[in-house]
């Protein structure tokens, strides 16, 4: 059975800078996945030679971005918001996973966001 993992991490910068490296091919790569080619609505990830594709069915600009696996049931979505007062920028990550495997994706996640910060430099 699967289960929705939702994460929330702040970011010291600006959504129009974090969104791109979530809703673009250039912009995961690198720290969502070692490769990922994109045609049209249609994202192929590679890790260790291994793809999964997703299409891209929501994209809000600077808002939020959702992908359904094409391989398997279920999808992922990043949404953003800005805090004006504190100048943060938070990331909500959604996904579904089963239910024996959500320790393991929130790790996953977690070192995913944490090379995604290392990048941005934030």
């Amino acid at each position: 059975m699967k289960k929705l993992v939702e994460l929330e991490y702040l970011f010291h910068t600006s959504p129009k800078i974090l969104f791109p490296r979530l809703s673009t091919s250039n912009g995961l790569m690198g720290w969502f996945a070692d490769k990922v080619q994109q045609e049209k609505d249609i994202f192929v990830f590679y890790w260790d030679k291994i793809s999964h594709s997703a299409r891209q069915v929501q994209l809000i600009e600077n808002v939020s971005v959702r992908y359904v696996w094409l391989d398997e049931s279920g999808y992922f979505e990043f949404k953003v918001s800005y805090n004006e007062m504190t100048g943060m920028t938070t990331l909500w990550v959604r996904e579904y996973t089963d239910e024996d495997e959500v320790e393991t994706a929130t790790e996953l996640w977690n070192a995913q966001v944490a090379r995604l910060r290392r990048m941005l430099g934030c």
